[in-house]
């Protein structure tokens, strides 16, 4: 059994308790918190009454040390770095669901986080973790930066089409619309429940912090620089994403090597599905699960690709993604406690 310790107990940190308590080769011996020590995790979340009834604990990574041989940071920004450098140089693998190992560039990083980086080593270091791009990277990594939950769903759905070149890299537009829970658990006016019932709005707007990710990768995929506009949108719903991106086809590009690339590239991957022609995800589709559907519409008149994909935020979006790269990390099954399909009706 692999000895796990989850630092952090907001709605990230549950999803994970929540997978790992199902994980044949996973042991948790811990889970730390600043507003709930000494409770447990099943008084925070009952739903996980009778199955994982460990007391929340104060982060003593002395403690952790000796305890843990792989531990998940489920941490607000600006909070992961030092933990992850005395950590991962004590020989504990590092998985970080948190935004500080995510952005290469510290330049970028300070611009929108705010932040000056404490590591730039342990930055160029960590390994972006998209299993489905970076598998081969991820095996042998002490640091992995879970993506974001927006960025998981853009970049799986246009990463293929700039690798093969079939799309323009200038006028992509990204348009996401995401469940309240990404927010995470604090209190906050903007995600009260007058504030987002039966109401629907963009926020972030041309400012939001995952843009410059989405970007980063795209351009790797791109093997040249990709600028896109990005908006995130709020909607009166627990758990999902889902995102429209639309882009244009490169001259000379036929409008079917479209589907043909996403099919090729994720033929073979257990957690992304292209779905049929004429057929477009919901986000109820992958609800709690570990999958991305992705639906393509092109038009032939005008050459407007429109690429379509839908996850959970806090499942492929953050946790599910973390354990999918936690067993890619310790050479277990990719899927392992991350079989289910989404949760329907």
């Amino acid at each position: 059994m692999i000895r796990v310790a989850i630092i952090g107990d907001g709605y990230a940190a549950a999803d994970l308790v929540r997978i790992l308590s199902i994980h044949e080769e996973v042991e948790l011996v811990a889970i730390t918190s600043v507003d709930n020590v000494g409770q447990s995790i099943s008084e925070i979340y009952p739903s996980l009454t009778g199955l994982v009834d460990i007391t929340l604990q104060e982060t003593d990574l002395g403690k952790i040390k000796l305890q843990a041989e792989a531990a998940f940071l489920a941490l607000p920004h600006g909070l992961s770095v030092p933990i992850v450098a005395e950590l991962a140089e004590s020989g504990i693998k590092c998985v970080d669901l948190g935004a500080d190992f995510r952005l290469k560039d510290v330049g970028t990083y300070k611009k929108h986080y705010h932040l000056e980086h404490e590591r730039p080593d342990l930055l160029a270091e960590a390994v972006y973790g998209i299993p489905e791009i970076y598998r081969d990277q991820i095996k042998g990594a002490r640091v992995i930066a879970n993506p974001g939950c927006f960025p998981t769903g853009a970049i799986l759905g246009l990463a293929p089409l700039l690798r093969a070149g079939l799309i323009s890299t200038r006028g992509i537009i990204v348009d996401s619309k995401s469940g309240v829970s990404g927010a995470g658990r604090g209190l906050s006016r903007n995600t009260h429940f007058c504030e987002v019932n039966e109401g629907f709005k963009a926020y972030g707007v041309g400012t939001h912090r995952h843009a410059p990710e989405i970007e980063q990768e795209l351009s790797v995929a791109a093997g040249g620089k990709v600028a896109i506009t990005f908006t995130p949108h709020l909607v009166p719903m627990s758990r999902g994403i889902l995102t429209t991106a639309y882009a244009e086809l490169t001259p000379g590009s036929a409008p079917e090597k479209i589907r043909a690339a996403l099919e090729d590239s994720y033929r073979d991957e257990r957690f992304v599905k292209v779905l049929p022609a004429g057929t477009y995800p919901q986000t109820r589709w992958v609800y709690g699960s570990n999958y991305v559907h992705i639906g393509v519409h092109v038009n032939p008149d005008d050459g407007r690709v429109i690429v379509i994909s839908a996850i959970d935020n806090l499942t492929k979006g953050a946790a599910g993604q973390a354990v999918q790269n936690f067993n890619l990390l310790f050479g277990l099954s990719e899927s392992e406690a991350l079989k289910n399909p989404g949760i329907y009706p």
